[in-house]
């Protein structure tokens, strides 16, 4: 059989080498899980004698996007077949490497399997592990590697606290740093260190499973300006925040309800961070809500606009396309939404480290109590967040997202070829 020369760093060959039926990895951004998930698939599919490997990402996109062209670059010596369309890799020895989305649960079905891999299993419903997966490795007693990165203490946290009990053989955790790679200068973590919040930094490099709690945002980290102190470079940038209409809770019989409140978040974002221009909030009926989202546009000639994906969105849509057309004023709404995260993960994702950093500036304004109660107050499900949420948006459109992915094969290139198979 070819040989492969399988390059890995210390803490990828301790998973790699360890023979416990079910692994669980734990691990921070940089730490190269993608690339020893690569290995460990193909190696057992060359090992396998009748059944097929899976690769399972949070959706089928991402397991594109994550692993096809590691795999081809990898097992280019042993790969006879590769299906990019269908994103099936046939090796030599004519086993199958299939790699598959969770988002498409019907494609896992009816299948036995020797291998798998599930990549972010934080951002897989458990259900698909559980009544789908792990079923279609009891005929040969397949084996599985769970790798990720924490987000929280959900689902992928107690498989977790599961192996790491040690009360059945069968199961093995691990958890890695991304300072365990070598690979990556200890400045480079801390360099990005000091432009992420605490909370984040600890989730993605630390591998932390720590969940949100109070005392999110400091009151000593809010810096305020006055009107004059607008800085002069940056542009604009407004997101919304949309509640349940005042007219549409009436018609449902609900006047006595409290209402969340829709926000407007209007922002210039300049060379050195946010200046929060202000934050507008009422529980207005649907007209009233069009016309404070187009006035503020008009007012403030936003580079973009983002408002929530949804229903809210579509009941809205009419009424300031008219409000367009009758002033002859159009721009083009971005849809914002949640992706895979928590609400208050997202919102401390966006701010956290905005705030601590001092990043923010609020110029005062009425809205700042309001806005002010809410942020040092977060989470608390007592209390309304739709202020900061609308805040929260504005990273959505108005910044862009560092990708932590692992390295590339040159970064590889100053190992030693480990083992060979």
């Amino acid at each position: 059989m070819t040989q492969l020369q399988v390059k890995l760093h210390e803490k990828q060959r301790e998973v790699f080498d360890d023979q416990h039926r079910f692994r669980v990895v734990a691990a921070g951004r940089r730490f190269g899980k993608s690339r020893l998930a690569a290995w460990l698939l193909l190696i057992e599919a060359l090992q396998s004698e009748s059944k097929d490997v899976f690769y399972v990402a949070p959706t089928f996109q991402q397991a594109k996007d994550i692993m096809w062209g590691v795999l081809k670059d990898l097992g280019q010596d042993v790969i006879q077949s590769a299906h990019e369309n269908t994103s099936v890799l046939t090796l030599v020895n004519g086993r199958k490497i299939y790699l598959k989305g969770a988002d498409r649960p019907d494609t896992l079905r009816g299948v036995g399997l020797h291998f798998l891999v599930i990549d972010e299993y934080a951002d897989i419903k458990a259900n698909v592990w559980e009544q789908i997966l792990r079923p279609a490795l009891a005929d040969v007693q397949g084996k599985a590697l769970f790798i990720g990165t924490p987000k929280g203490r959900n689902h992928f946290y107690e498989l977790y606290k599961y192996a790491e009990k040690g009360t059945d053989e069968d199961w093995k955790e691990f958890h890695y740093s991304s300072y365990d790679n070598p690979l990556i200068p200890a400045t480079e973590i801390e360099a990005a260190k000091t432009s992420m919040s605490s909370f984040a930094f600890r989730q993605e490099f630390l591998a932390s499973f720590q969940a949100a709690s109070r005392d999110i945002f400091k009151e000593e980290w809010i810096e305020y300006g006055e009107e004059e102190d607008e800085p002069a470079n940056g542009n604009f940038y407004i997101a919304v925040d949309l509640a349940g209409f005042v007219a549409v809770d009436k018609e449902a019989g609900n006047k006595n309800r409290k209402l969340d409140e829709t926000a407007i978040a209007i922002v210039k974002v300049h060379s050195d961070g946010w200046w929060v221009k202000e934050i507008r909030h009422g529980r207005w009926d649907i007209q009233e809500t069009c016309k404070e989202i187009f006035n503020a546009v008009q007012n403030y000639m936003p580079t973009k606009i983002g408002i929530e994906k949804g229903s809210l969105k579509n009941a809205a849509a009419p009424y300031l396309n008219d409000l367009m057309r009758e002033n002859n004023t159009y721009f083009r709404i971005e849809d914002l939404n949640h992706g895979n995260r928590k609400k208050s993960e997202r919102i401390i994702w966006s701010l956290q480290g905005l705030f601590e950093n001092r990043k923010v500036t609020l110029e005062r304004g009425e809205w700042n109590a309001p806005f002010l109660d809410q942020l040092t107050n977060f989470p608390n499900s007592q209390l309304h967040d739709d202020l900061v949420d609308a805040l929260a948006y504005i990273q959505q459109i108005a910044m862009v997202e560092v990708s932590y992915d692992d390295f590339e094969q040159e970064d590889y290139e100053a190992l030693d070829a480990v083992s060979g198979y």
